[in-house]
Parts: C-alpha cells; structure tokens; sequence
C-alpha cells in the first residue's frame, strides 16, 4: 500500500520506498471512500483513532486529496515545519496528538492538558497492568464505564481498574478536582482538541464541517465519534464492519496504481503546448511498465492527468483535472475555466487580472477496482433484544451523570435495528458509545449508522 492509497508490486516497493511512509493511514482514507460509494455519501470524514494518534481526511466526491509532499522525522511530532520534507505523493490528512495512550497532565500554569505524550504500548495505560501510573484516554474511558475490563480485545486482555483508578485520583488531587470530574474533564478535552484540529482541517479546504458525515474506526475511534461529530456539528457518523481493523480492509479495495510527476511550469498564456505534451507521454511510458509488470494489459489501465496551478506569484497550488486528448491552446482554455471554479470554490473569489499557471503535471494511471461485497448477512432485525448483553453504569453528563445503560453485542444485532442512545455497542476490536438521544440503526451492509443528537 502506497501512501498515496494505491496497492504496488514488491518489485516498485522495492525501488521506491519512500513512497510507502504512511501506508496505513492511507488504507483508512481508502475504506471510507469505499464505504461512502457503498452507502451513497460521497463526501465524508475519515476518523481514525488508535493508540497514540488521531488522524482525519477529507473525502470528495468519493476520493481522498492527494498532496505532493509530506514531512518526516519532526522534531515536535506535530508541529508542521519540523521535519524533514518528503517529496511523494500521499493521501492528505491531518495528525492530532491524541489516542488511546495520551497522557493527561497538569501544566505550568496548573491547566490540565491531553496529549501529544503517549504511554506507547509498554507500558500503556495504567489499565494494562503493566506499570503505567499516569492517567491516559483510555484509563478515562474505563472509569466512565465505555470500556468493559473484562471484554477488551475480545476478552483476551484484563484491564486493571484500580490502577486507572489510582492514576486519575492523582490527577484530580493536582487539580483540585474529584475523580469523576478529573476522569470527564480528560474525555471531554481530548474530544475538544480532535473536533477543533478537524474542524479547522476542514475550513482551510474551504469546507463547512456541518455538511459532512464522518466515518470512525480505530480501536478508539467508534468510542469519541458521536460526541466528537456533535462538536462539529455534524449529524451523521457511520461505523463499519470490523472498525477496529477498518485500515486493513481499505487495503482490499485498493486498486494497483502509480503516481509519476514532472515539475515543468507553464503559464497558459502562451504554453508551450508541445512540450508539455511530450512530457505527459514521457510520463506514462516511464510508469506503464510497473503496472505491466503487475500483469496489467494497458487497456485495463485508467489514466488520471493532473495539474497543480496557482496565480502567478502565489505559494499554494490546487489540483485541477487535465482534459483528455492532445494538449494544446484549447485544452489550455479549459484547463483556465476548471482552476478558476476551483478556485473561486475554495476561496470564494477570483483574480480577475492574474495570469494562471501550472507547476507540476501529474499522471496517475490506476488499475481496475477490486470488487468487494460487504452486503450484510446478519441477522434479521431484533430491534436489539437479542443483542442486549447486560447493564452497567456510565457517564454521561446529558443524561444527569452516572446512568445504567444497556450493553449490546454487536455481531447480534441486524439489518434494520436501532438503538436510542445511551448505550454501548461491543465488539472485539473496538467499542461504540451512543450519547443521549443518539439513533443507531443497521444498514443493508452492516454499518452502524448513528443519527447524532443536536447539542
């Protein structure tokens, strides 16, 4: 899996690594526009949550945005301009410094903060047993009775509840605070910090958070959704099958593919059209031959041509799609029209009087879609009766703080059920927590489709 969402051959892994940096991330981006199409929403949010990160994408018009650039090695994890630049392609997200394993402290200033520092693996969460004393995400989500200690991982691992207990006491004894409100304050502020990080993803493309459903996975991620969507003010979150290994699936529908550019600017005023032609053609035969190598034939090969324009004078470039044919004056015309939409689209206004220009030509050629059926077989609608495994206390403010709330199975539940939050759906891999007034209901593939409550 490349980082830019497409499957490769050993051989090109081998002859461009760099290309492979953020393969799992890119696997989450590629299962959310897999199950966008699958359901009819083609503009979503991937939001993946795991151990020590949180990570969002945009995705439009069922694909992810593709960057030319990545950095690598940052001497502050997620501070931009720290690390070293990788010139590759890779899907575009954004990196927030909190997972399951972040850490909860108190400040200078005597302020409680969350993350970027992770507990890692070992130790882990104080829950785990395994000599962790600071308070983490995931202590906080067993004190508030989301996690069950004695299902997570399927049951595979015993969660250590008197050590979480210890940690947050601590914490709370720092700041002033009892237990409980050290244990809400953490889950409350680590939802904060990924709505706001999201959220302002979203509005530097030009988006309105408020339009788009958001897809959760992650072995953290199906527990933070609803309530991280409401802050948004999002209405929908949709969760598949199998969410806490979502990643591993978006590398089954990932198509072969290869990504090539050539940095040849060109204002469109008076292009040199040959040129540019002949470097597109360079392109593709400089990239055919791996997909060959894979046993593609080159009828089966789609062709993607891409160009990353701006104002003559600006920094910041925006893809805009190459018309197909020979490229000439006339196809500079339309490739004028397309980056001024694009443009106006994004910043909401056009400059009338700049020159556009091209800096880099793009070709991306893709083999064919893997086909994938993931038409639910479950079974037929219970309403949730069946799937009930039991009660148990947990928070949540909405509701007047600790409320005995039902605890479903879900590989028990069916097409067409639903569920009125509070409640909390288990699985083996992940954990899906319906605020006060959530809906949750089963589709026809086996997604958890929550309705999230207003505010």
């Amino acid at each position: 899996m490349q980082s830019s969402g497409g499957s490769a051959t050993v051989e090109t892994a081998a002859r461009f690594p760099i290309r492979f940096l953020e393969s799992g991330p890119a696997g989450g981006a590629l299962v959310t526009a897999f199950l966008g199409e699958s359901v009819g929403r083609p503009d979503l949010v991937a939001f993946d949550m795991g151990g020590t990160t949180a990570k969002a994408a945009l995705i439009r018009d069922g694909r992810p945005e593709i960057t030319p650039m990545m950095e690598a090695g940052r001497v502050h994890r997620f501070k931009s301009g720290s690390g070293l630049p990788v010139k590759a392609p890779v899907v575009d997200m954004i990196e927030i410094g909190s997972g399951g394993g972040s850490i909860a402290r108190v400040d200078a200033m005597g302020l409680m903060k969350v993350g970027p520092e992770s507990s890692g693996a070992e130790p882990g969460p104080a829950c785990y047993g395994q000599g962790g004393e600071k308070p983490t995400v995931t202590d906080a989500c067993v004190l508030l009775g989301y996690f069950d200690p004695d299902y997570f991982l399927g049951g595979s691992m015993r969660l250590d509840v008197d050590a979480a207990e210890k940690a947050f006491e601590r914490l709370g004894e720092r700041l002033g605070l009892s237990r409980d409100e050290a244990v809400w304050g953490v889950h409350r502020m680590v939802c904060e910090n990924m709505a706001q990080a999201t959220r302002v993803h979203l509005i530097e493309k030009g988006e309105d958070p408020r339009r788009f459903a958001m897809a959760a996975f992650g072995g953290a991620g199906p527990a933070h959704a609803a309530r991280v969507a409401r802050l948004l003010g999002a209405h929908e979150v949709i969760v598949p099958r199998m969410s806490g290994v979502a990643s591993a699936l978006g590398f089954q529908v990932a198509p072969l593919s290869f990504e090539i550019a050539q940095s040849l600017p060109t204002e469109i005023d008076g292009a040199d059209w040959s040129g540019v032609q002949d470097a597109m053609e360079q392109l593709e035969q400089d990239a055919l031959p791996l997909l060959q190598r894979a046993g593609l034939q080159p009828a089966e090969v789609r062709r993607e041509r891409w160009a990353e324009m701006r104002f003559v004078g600006q920094f910041h470039e925006l893809d805009v799609p190459v018309p197909d044919g020979e490229l000439g004056p006339e196809a500079g015309d339309v490739l004028a029209r397309r980056f001024a939409a694009a443009y106006e689209e994004r910043y909401h206004s056009v400059l009338e009087d700049y020159v556009p220009m091209v800096l880099n030509w793009r070709l991306r050629l893709v083999g064919p879609e893997p086909t994938l059926d993931l038409a639910s077989e479950d079974a037929a609608p219970t309403n949730g009766a069946s799937a009930a495994k039991g009660m148990r206390r947990a928070f949540f403010p909405e509701g007047g703080g600790w409320v005995d709330t039902t605890v479903y199975d879900r590989y028990q539940l069916g097409r067409e059920d639903r569920l009125v939050g509070p409640a909390i759906v288990e699985e083996r891999e992940s954990t899906t927590v319906l605020g006060v007034g959530d809906v949750l209901r089963i589709d026809d593939f086996g997604n958890m489709r929550i309705e999230v409550a207003t505010a």
